[in-house]
């Protein structure tokens, strides 16, 4: 019998995959359990725009990501931390702290999620860090750590 999984099933597939199983396991576990749909010309119909419709999501947010990366090209991000002698930092640079100077200073919104710092920042001075704003699209943040007077 086929079948259209509705959810992930360990041993037989992922969501929203077209499925043959048996007709018993799958009257007696994955329909009543509501794990999956019968294959009928409906269900294949509603499980193709389904798809199709990710597919221009997904799209569509790839765009995006790609227009932030251009916007972060060219601009570069003070961060105002307090310092001792010698420009060491009391304590470090977060992500958080640079998103917020990031939408504070250019109005760019970008998770602090998505900021890759590789080492913490514990002293002034210019810093380049990735930003991986999904979809394999990476921008380049261009970060100076100044003195906060």
């Amino acid at each position: 019998m086929k079948v259209i999984l509705q959810q992930d099933v360990k041993g037989q597939g992922k969501k929203g995959q077209l499925v043959d199983v048996s007709d018993g396991y799958a009257r007696n576990f994955l329909l009543p359990r509501k794990l999956a749909v019968l294959a009928s010309a409906e269900n294949l119909n509603t499980m193709k725009l389904q798809d199709k419709a990710k597919k221009a999501r997904e799209a569509a947010e790839k765009a995006q990501a790609e227009e932030t990366a251009k916007k972060l090209e060219g601009i570069l991000i003070k961060v105002p931390a307090r310092a001792g002698e010698g420009g060491k930092l009391f304590g470090a640079v977060t992500t958080k702290e640079i998103s917020d100077a990031l939408a504070g200073q250019h109005g760019i919104d970008v998770a602090k999620t998505k900021i890759v710092l590789d080492e913490p920042i514990k002293a002034c001075g210019s810093y380049q860090l990735k930003c991986k704003l999904g979809y394999e699209v990476t921008g380049t943040l261009n970060v100076l750590v100044v003195e906060a007077k």
